[in-house]
């Protein structure tokens, strides 16, 4: 009797895991999306990236508007909790030996980007203003 009620269980268990969803076994994520602007104006190429300490990163693609929003594992998962130094590096392939820089390069750097964030709980507005300091967009050659 005892071991046909623990199968009973068992099933019960396995049958609303399925119907409910049991999750995908990966750290919590939050939705964090948000706009980049340099000098007022929507940075509207590249990629902004929050890289914890240790553990994976997030990254997003900057849109037409300069908004972007992180996934982690899956398209648009958020990220997880956590303190991040953040990179965004604002260029456009031209050319195989060639790049159009729409933000000045430091930002791209995480030693001298200067950026960070803090994910606590889902934001729709973790926005960054980034300066050229006097310098201008500018084609790299390599």
């Amino acid at each position: 009797m005892f071991a046909y009620q623990l199968r009973s269980s068992l099933l019960l268990a396995i049958l609303a895991c399925c119907l409910l969803g049991c999750g995908d076994g990966r750290p919590t994520r939050v939705p964090i999306s948000g706009k980049i602007t340099v000098d007022g104006q929507p940075l509207k190429f590249g990629v902004i990236v929050f890289k914890p300490a240790t553990g994976r990163a997030s990254s997003g693609r900057l849109d037409a508007d300069g908004r972007y929003v992180l996934s982690t594992y899956d398209r648009g998962d958020g990220a997880i909790a956590g303190d991040y130094t953040v990179t965004i590096s604002g260029n456009e392939q031209l050319s195989e030996t060639s790049h159009r820089w729409h933000a000045p390069k430091k930002y791209s750097d995480p030693t001298a980007s200067g950026l960070t964030a803090t994910v606590e709980s889902p934001r729709d507005d973790l926005n960054f203003e980034l300066t050229w300091d006097g310098g201008k967009p500018f084609v790299e050659k390599f």
